[in-house]
């Protein structure tokens, strides 16, 4: 039993935030039926994302509605607030928050109070300042750009078989990819394969036409499967005639051309961003430490160093690896900690509340899997190392292990099946993202050229 009634505030949805909250729903199980406890969660969507998941929604292998985890089914005992944080002032334990009412109120945002923190709101993408970026560029960081970039692809190859300008064809038909990290090679692979599928459908297209170009800033990719199989990765792309382009950068996009560091020149309408993350800026906005890179600086037992009801961990955490060789080793922000980081996370939670000892933090680092595209795959785990369709069948079994709830396992793995019995989807469905441009014609106006309001704000 907890010592006092305790407000539990979770900032952010994702792996870290939901599995937190799923963690605390059964720990704390008779508290939260007393009314001895609550918790909260504010997150921007109503949804968790299952990122490694993305390239397939992309290619249109998985649904996107199936890589996605409804946070108010699995979340029944907490308070799901969509919104944002945008202050945190732990002092005072209170979290400036805007939801999706207040601009509609016009009361301004909202001062949320709490007793314990959970800090989770993962990383948005670390961009540089590239002229034409802004403008043109695409991220790949959520299902709503995965699902946006499939439309934009299938639109270059119908731009491609319609025009008779051989300008415009080849600027439809080259691909960029900036960013050799799991995204970029992962999203690359998954929508060069569906692309080269496509074109079968097209009477004056094929896949010799395409350029596909990866551009890494460094001498490697994938460095998360190691040298050996990095370099396997590259022989793999480039026999599929994808361009892969080491120890190179983008400089500049403007006008539609991207203008590499090794002075290459490519008129394109695709440039897709996957160079990196960096942590949420709310993390800026608190009293809390930092370290050099932004991350909260925590303690092997997941707590904020020297800030008492404080607790962090995945993307927006500095946590101490026990299991390195030596000092000062720090976790990899990446799922497969952040995943196993929340569980520790909500135990430790508990534990303070009922004044027990807390857990500390400690996992091996087992290895890495990567989709190449249908059948081709790298993986390295527990020191072996995978290529082809051995790791290809790995990675899909070990995602579908860690997709959340049954009901997600059983509806990815029927698509998956239905797949390998029929052909695949080639449809885009881009005019999603203008609903209203039909009716707002018909009804007299003039459909607005600019992008709809993100109802996120």
């Amino acid at each position: 039993m907890v010592k006092e009634r305790a407000r539990i505030l979770v900032v952010g949805g994702g792996y870290v935030g939901m599995y937190t909250a799923l963690r605390l729903q059964r720990n704390l199980r008779g508290e939260l039926r007393r009314g001895e406890a609550e918790i909260t969660v504010v997150t921007p969507d109503p949804y968790m994302t299952y990122q490694p998941f993305l390239p397939e929604a992309a290619a249109g292998s998985i649904s996107p509605r199936h890589v996605v985890v409804p946070l108010r089914r699995v979340l029944g005992d907490c308070d799901v607030v969509v919104g944002e944080a945008h202050s945190i002032d732990h002092t005072r334990r209170t979290a400036t928050v805007t939801t999706l009412a207040t601009a509609e109120e016009g009361t301004g945002a909202r001062r949320l109070t709490y007793d314990e923190l959970v800090l989770a709101p993962g990383s948005v993408s670390r961009t540089l300042p590239v002229p034409g970026l802004a403008d043109h560029g695409i991220g790949f960081k959520t299902v709503e750009e995965a699902i946006g970039l499939r439309n934009h692809v299938l639109e270059q190859l119908d731009i491609a078989s319609s025009t008779r300008d051989p300008a415009v064809r080849d600027a439809a038909l080259t691909f960029v990819f900036v960013g050799g990290g799991f995204a970029g090679v992962e999203a690359l692979g998954e929508l060069e394969d569906m692309a080269r599928y496509a074109a079968r459908y097209y009477h004056n297209v094929t896949p010799e036409d395409m350029k596909w170009i990866l551009v890494e800033a460094s001498g490697r990719i994938l460095p998360e499967v190691g040298e050996d199989m990095g370099r396997y990765t590259v022989t793999e792309l480039r026999r599929r005639n994808i361009d892969v382009r080491l120890d190179t950068r983008l400089e500049s996009c403007t006008d539609r051309v991207a203008v590499l560091s090794d002075g290459a020149r490519f008129p394109t309408r695709t440039v897709v961003w996957t160079a990196g993350v960096k942590p949420h800026p709310v993390l800026a906005a608190t009293d809390l430490p930092l370290d050099d890179r932004g991350r909260l600086v925590c303690t092997p037992q997941l707590a904020v160093d020297g800030a008492p009801h404080a607790w962090a961990a995945g993307d927006a955490a500095a946590v101490p690896d026990v299991t390195a060789p030596g000092p000062g080793g720090q976790c990899a922000p990446n799922a497969q900690h952040a995943v196993r980081q929340a569980r520790v996370l909500g135990d430790n939670i508990a534990h303070a509340l009922r004044g027990e000892p807390l857990d500390t933090y400690a996992h091996k680092y087992v290895g890495s899997v990567a989709s190449l595209g249908f059948h081709q795959g790298v993986a390295h785990v527990y020191g072996r190392r995978l290529k082809g369709y051995p790791a290809w069948f790995m990675h899909r079994a070990y995602h579908l292990s860690r997709v959340p709830t049954v009901n997600r396992k059983a509806r990815v793995l029927a698509e998956w099946a239905l797949a390998g019995l029929f052909k695949r989807e080639i449809v885009s469905l881009g005019s999603l993202e203008h609903p209203r441009a039909e009716f707002e014609l018909a009804a007299g106006g003039k459909p607005s050229q600019e992008p709809p309001r993100n109802p996120k704000g």
